[in-house]
């Protein structure tokens, strides 16, 4: 049997960094959007008794070390139900090491697949709590749309969806290693908290303007860096509501509310940078 299924990107609307638990799990508070920027995944059986990873990006890993390796083993282990074997292939259209939740949303991806092709009748929520184990953006991606989070980005609550508004993302060539952004997170500089009762109010109001207004990630702050605030200040330039890195970076996204100002931006943009994409909202995933 086969299965293909889109895995959409994220962005964070907002994004901030509250603490650090004993067992070093950072606390957030985060609101995440589901964007139209998909990887491509097959996900097939095989008679070869192993896990094969199949990827169009030299630079994926395909051992263990993928989320999507870790998605086959956990639902096999949480299921009872016998690996015989399983290929996936992975076209990569979301750009690595952006902060756009690749890894995350290609092993929910899979673990849908996979509850397809052995009719384990999985719901989301226990995908979900599969997915926990993966890593803590994947709950999210398992339901996707427009959410908020807490915890260490698990403790997830759904927002409503996202008015009609536009997308640019843009991923630099410089990247960031997310351990190290949260390490100096650490310091006590970076100790102010921001509250997210603005931005979710402003989702709440369908007032994309204000949503706008009201984008923040403290990773942005911590990092400090030169390329995303070029870019953010182009996208502004160019009509954007506003604009802000997503994630741990250093992709950088701007909203706008009218289309073909953000087809104007993303072109004036693709002229300077190789990475640059245009989505909407997406409110449903994997259905």
């Amino acid at each position: 049997m086969k299965v293909n299924i889109d895995a959409p990107a994220k962005v964070n609307l907002f994004l901030d960094i509250r603490g650090k638990r004993s067992d070093g799990y950072h606390i957030v508070s985060m609101v995440m959007q589901s964007v139209s920027l998909f990887d491509e995944i097959t996900v097939s059986d095989t008679d070869s008794g192993e896990i094969k990873i199949v990827c169009s990006d030299e630079a994926v890993p395909l051992d263990e070390s993928n989320t999507v390796y870790k998605a086959v083993e956990l639902f096999f282990k949480e299921t009872e139900k016998e690996n015989k074997g399983i290929e996936i292939k992975i076209k990569k259209n979301i750009p690595t090491e952006a902060g756009l939740g690749g890894g995350s949303t290609d092993a929910a991806a899979v673990l849908f697949a996979l509850n397809t092709m052995f009719d384990t009748e999985l719901s989301r929520k226990e995908l979900a709590e599969i997915g926990a184990e993966i890593g803590a953006d994947v709950p999210f991606c398992v339901y996707g749309g427009t959410m908020s989070a807490s915890g260490i980005g698990t403790i997830l609550s759904p927002l409503p969806d996202l008015t009609e508004c536009y997308f640019v993302i843009v991923k630099p060539e410089i990247g960031i290693c997310t351990k190290e952004a949260y390490e100096k997170s650490d310091s006590p500089e970076f100790s102010v908290i921001k509250g997210m009762d603005k931005i979710t109010e402003a989702i709440c109001e369908a007032n994309i303007k204000s949503v706008a207004k009201n984008l923040y990630n403290k990773f942005e702050v911590v990092t400090a860096l030169p390329e995303v605030e070029a870019i953010k200040e182009a996208m502004l330039k160019c009509g954007a509501l506003g604009a802000s890195m997503t994630g741990s970076g250093s992709a950088v996204f701007g909203i706008f509310d009218n289309e073909n100002m953000r087809d104007d931006c993303a072109k004036e943009l693709e002229a300077q940078y190789s990475f640059v994409y245009t989505a909407e909202p997406v409110s449903e995933v994997f259905a």
